[in-house]
């Protein structure tokens, strides 16, 4: 393994191509998702409605309801 300055230029190398990787594969993924978006918004769906609610799902239930809690809370006081 070649070592210059103390960097196994190899192991550096490595991990800089797979980090590529993982970055080209983000962006195909994160094609794909635009991609279901679209095909979801030509079937009559409202993506920022989606958004939300992949957003929501990712929450824990215990953490949403608090959260929805305070938000009903905050609606009141300020009566929105």
């Amino acid at each position: 393994m070649a070592d210059v300055g103390g960097i196994a230029v190899d192991q550096l190398r490595s991990i800089v191509e797979r980090i590529e990787r993982l970055e080209e594969e983000k962006a195909n993924i994160a094609a794909d998702i635009r991609d279901v978006y679209a095909e979801a918004k030509g079937n009559g769906y409202d993506v920022k409605a989606l958004r939300q609610v992949i957003r929501l799902r990712k929450i824990d239930p215990q953490d949403r309801q608090e959260q929805e809690a305070l938000l009903d809370v905050y609606r009141s006081a300020l009566e929105v």
